[in-house]
């Protein structure tokens, strides 16, 4: 379904076509030109696990993030904050979270759009907002530097309609305009080609662009078109015992795990497949077959990213990074599960079950602090910046985001903006990692969200869950996290648990005795959070 912005697809193509027979030139010769800022595009998925690309270790037909990771560096320590809000406030400001109150709080901050516009880039969002006072239309994409937008501003959409997943409401925007998704409409493809029309207009411009794709894929509703659910008939008929253990021993292979790392314990809320029926064992697997048709419906789309970019002929210029905002998610969101999954129709979830397989090997999901929750696949692509087909085992996590693209596009962080007094920027710049080196955290990492908690200090891990107490994990060792020495290392525990009581009181993060008075709530199933609210 092409949507045209300026102007429609087909007469961009007859553009580039002049364009290049007129202005031809090698991209060893484009890169070389003095002065030349570089295109940014960072991509995001939605709610998919660490282990759900081909390229680290997952059965889903993945070439064109394959071809990414092939041609740039898979991260395998990057961490997001556990949850969608929280991991977008933190990417577009380099806060924490907590310090904006996810953009409610706007006189603290300034987003990475509003910075690189001010410097003559050519901003681009396309998706998912989910930031600010978002259902008042108060704190919008265009509000906060977007030059363009096209996407949805609540949390959950269905694919095939665009309105709110759970009532229906309308919150799809061009710009600041209601948008009426047609009849042959499909997020995923029509994210994709706002993002064409925009990249080839700021190609036309001549401007350096910044693109935020903040894909819903593979976020529920179950929903994605029937030739790539087709793909995986029968695929998941092994069950998720059989499907973790396949995936650990692809993780291994491709370098992304330590050999001597195992599966955690199947989840106490999920069966043995054995023990399921013939006919729960079948509705079971239908369901992942259309998760991973989203996924690969998803990398059909990038790939139409990647290809555009060789057309135009600026591939040797662009950043492309690759992530996603939590892991796996567990929760029962199933409003009608008599539906099947995968039409327009459709109002299931995975739940925990598959949840556990999308993060193999880790333990927890999507709201966890655990490696499950937090961990995420990032692929990062700069030619004759990055060294193709290559692996770094440096600890980032989003707050490093703002610092480094600013250092890419040698740009200063400001003190003030506008009428704003701006915080600090609180992470490092990755490019010393993406060169192959070592980065130059001096402080540790923390994590928090609604009392699940965590701080990072090197190699070592304290971590707790809502309600529970402190663990502590040698992440070298033990990142699957079953071995607590929370009892053997005592002088370094309370070390670790004053830094991040300090970083708590700073930041307006829950401290340790809010969380302890917080149980986990939890049924017959993780419990759902109505994300279209």
């Amino acid at each position: 379904m092409p949507l045209t912005a300026k102007r429609p697809l087909f007469i961009w193509g007859i553009f580039i076509g002049i364009f290049l027979l007129m202005n031809y030139c090698t991209p060893s010769q484009e890169s070389s030109e003095v002065g030349v800022s570089p295109n940014i595009i960072l991509i995001m998925a939605d709610d998919m696990g660490y282990s759900d690309l081909g390229c680290y270790g997952s059965e889903i037909k993945t070439p064109n993030l394959d071809r990414l990771a092939q041609e740039g560096m898979r991260m395998t320590q990057f961490y997001n904050t556990a949850k969608c809000t929280e991991t977008r406030a933190t990417l577009l400001t380099g806060l924490h979270f907590q310090q904006t109150n996810n953009l409610n709080r706007s006189d603290n901050n300034v987003t990475l759009a509003e910075v690189l516009k001010e410097s003559g880039y050519q901003t681009i969002m396309a998706g998912k907002w989910h930031l600010g006072n978002w259902s008042k239309e108060v704190d919008t994409p265009n509000k906060r530097g977007f030059n363009q937008y096209f996407g949805f501003l609540n949390g959950a959409s269905n694919f095939f309609t665009g309105r709110n997943y759970g009532d229906g409401v309308n919150y799809m925007r061009l710009n600041d305009k209601v948008f009426e998704a047609p009849e042959d409409f499909y997020t995923t493809d029509a994210f994709s080609d706002f993002a064409l029309d925009q990249i080839s207009a700021a190609k036309e411009q001549e401007q350096p662009f910044f693109l935020y794709l903040a894909h819903n894929a593979p976020h529920y509703p179950l929903q994605a078109p029937e030739e790539n659910i087709a793909k995986y008939q029968g695929v998941y008929d092994i069950g998720w015992d059989s499907l973790r253990q396949q995936r650990l021993e692809r993780m291994k292979g491709l370098g992304i795990i330590k050999p001597a790392w195992e599966l955690t314990p199947r989840d106490s809320l999920t069966p043995a497949w054995a023990d399921l029926s013939e006919a729960q064992q079948q509705e079971e697997a239908d369901l992942m077959e259309v998760y991973a048709g989203m996924i690969d419906r998803l990398d059909e789309q990038i790939g139409r990213i990647l290809n555009h970019l060789d057309a135009l002929n600026i591939t040797e210029n662009t950043l492309v990074v690759f992530l996603s905002d939590n892991g796996g998610c567990p929760f029962d969101a199933n409003h009608f599960p008599i539906l099947p999954p995968g039409s327009q129709e459709s109002a299931r979830t995975y739940d925990t079950e598959w949840a556990q397989a999308s993060n193999t090997p880790f333990r927890k999901y999507k709201q966890w602090i655990h490696e499950g929750g937090i961990s995420t696949p990032m692929i990062i692509r700069w030619p004759e910046k990055i060294q193709p087909n290559s692996l770094s085992e440096e600890a980032g996590q989003l707050v490093d985001i703002m610092p480094t693209f600013l250092e890419v596009a040698d740009i200063n962080y400001p003190s003030q903006y506008e009428n704003r007094q701006l915080l600090p920027l609180e992470g490092v710049s990755l490019l010393p990692a993406w060169e192959g080196g070592q980065l130059s955290r001096t402080a540790p990492m923390f994590w928090e969200f609604r009392g699940s908690r965590a701080v990072r200090d090197g190699d070592w891990k304290l971590v707790a869950q809502r309600g529970d107490t402190w663990e502590l994990y040698n992440i070298a060792d033990d990142r699957i996290e079953m071995s607590n020495l929370v009892d053997q290392e005592a002088e370094r525990v309370e070390l670790m648990m004053t830094a991040y009581e300090d970083w708590a009181a700073r930041v307006g993060a829950n401290s340790d005795e809010a969380s302890m008075a917080m149980p986990l709530n939890q049924q017959d199933r993780y419990l759902y959070e109505d994300e279209s609210e």
